[in-house]
């Protein structure tokens, strides 16, 4: 009988494969589960494992589907970084800034366009503009959508972040704060913010929509690099469920409220009114969205001087998953 060490050298040596190895190299053909963000501003995601569309797509693979909530975009990308996660939702300008920042990660995907911030106020508070912050308590949650809109206005009035005094919480966090009466404004983000305005009156005294960067999809450079037709395969699934819920807005609905116990009237507002689900592909216009805010990052000091923003925006977007899917 030959030698577990000789069956190894004579299988090798005629060019097979050993049953054991040839087990391990297929185990490592897939992995053994995809790790999926969810989170409230990503209202396809809530569809997408409510319908357990992605479970039932890689079912026959033996591939399980791992959900993580993501509180932000900076959680979102903190999980990336960290590998985590496979894929995570943020904000076009927070993915800039986490690849400025040596994040490993590609955007290739918009679930959403929407109008997610804005800068808010108590009911009762005396602030109506933006110069009117200046020495206030600011929530904000770095590294957001929210954060980097609350830069931009305050360089649209010649202020800086230097004018106020920053309160560092996450959007929850935030919005509780507000109205408490901890601070005076709050870098928003819905659905808390939509929740603000409906139970506790808060006011949006800010608003500028083309300001609101898009609902970017991003993927670890390794995953993609390493399984490139199961990322398309997740972004195909993704495709149907944003078109499933521009066409069930009652089941888009479901799916929101059954994840955030929010009633009606806040859910609608978010969805209806300050929610777009009619694109899929980071274009010519959503890269200039992405563009304009990190060059108005860069003008706030945010962003280094030296760093070449559209250079890292075009290592950043990476659409021929979509395309392909």
């Amino acid at each position: 009988m030959l030698s577990r060490r000789r069956l190894l050298t004579s299988a090798i040596g005629a060019g097979l494969a050993p049953l054991g190895l040839a087990r391990s190299a297929r185990a490592a053909d897939k992995p053994s589960e995809i790790r999926v963000d969810w989170a409230t501003y990503n209202p396809v995601s809530l569809v997408l494992k409510s319908k357990r569309l992605l479970e039932n797509e890689f079912a026959n693979d033996g591939i399980g589907i791992r959900w993580v909530q993501s509180l932000g975009s900076n959680k979102a990308l903190e999980f990336l970084n960290a590998g985590s996660i496979d894929f995570g939702s943020t904000a076009g300008s927070a993915a800039l800034l986490g690849k400025i920042n040596g994040n490993p990660i590609k955007s290739i995907y918009v679930y959403s366009r929407p109008e997610w911030t804005a800068l808010v106020t108590r009911k009762d508070s005396s602030i109506n503009k933006i110069e009117e912050l200046k020495g206030k308590r600011v929530a904000v949650t770095r590294g957001t959508d929210p954060h980097i809109f609350l830069v931009r206005a305050l360089l649209s009035v010649g202020l800086s972040e230097k004018d106020i005094v920053p309160v560092l919480l996450q959007h929850p966090d935030g919005k509780i704060a507000l109205i408490r009466g901890d601070v005076d404004a709050w870098a928003g983000l819905d659905p808390m913010m939509a929740q603000a305005q409906v139970e506790d009156g808060a006011r949006l005294f800010y608003r500028n929509k083309a300001a609101n960067t898009y609902g970017i999809l991003n993927a670890s450079e390794d995953f993609l690099n390493k399984y490139p037709d199961l990322a398309k395969r997740v972004l195909a699934v993704y495709e149907d469920g944003r078109k499933y819920s521009l066409a069930h807005y009652d089941d888009e609905k479901a799916a929101f409220i059954a994840a955030t116990k929010l009633p009606d009237a806040v859910v609608d507002i978010q969805l209806k009114e300050r929610t777009e689900l009619t694109f899929n592909r980071i274009g010519p216009e959503q890269r200039d969205t992405i563009l304009q805010a990190g060059l108005a990052l860069q003008q706030a000091g945010v962003i280094a001087a030296n760093v070449d923003v559209k250079k890292t925006l075009d290592d950043l977007v990476d659409d021929r998953f979509v395309t392909e899917a």
